[in-house]
């Protein structure tokens, strides 16, 4: 079984910072890109940044030159630094990845965290 697992999260005042981690575990062939998305209250899920394998990054305009997104492979980990947090970014944060699992080992697959809460209020 793979699995994601998140942590991090929680609740910090507007301009403040926040970090989470999502690390993937299971039996694992090969992950390929990771990254973040978002759900507010009453809005669909957004896409908020993601990294290939190679580290290629891609953000939404929303938090471009606020929050980064890196990855340690050797640890199947991705993680998102949040900065200059304002009230619109609270949200559920999933963690989601492409994976080529084990079981099959000739196609990937989506995979996502169960959520993280994060609050911006003061």
């Amino acid at each position: 079984q793979v699995q994601l697992v998140e942590s991090g999260g929680g609740l910090v005042q507007p301009g403040g910072s926040l970090s989470l981690s999502c690390a993937a575990s299971g039996s694992i062939i090969r992950i390929n890109t990771m990254g973040w998305y978002r759900q507010a209250p009453g809005k669909e899920r957004e896409l908020v940044a993601t990294i290939t394998s190679g580290a290629a990054t891609n953000y939404a305009d929303s938090v471009k030159g606020r929050f980064t997104v890196s990855r340690d492979n050797a640890k199947n980990t991705v993680y998102l630094r949040m900065n200059s947090l304002k009230p619109e970014d609270t949200a559920v944060y999933y963690c989601n990845a492409e994976i080529v699992p084990v079981r099959f080992p000739f196609r990937s697959e989506q995979y996502w965290g169960q959520g993280t809460q994060v609050t911006v209020s003061s």
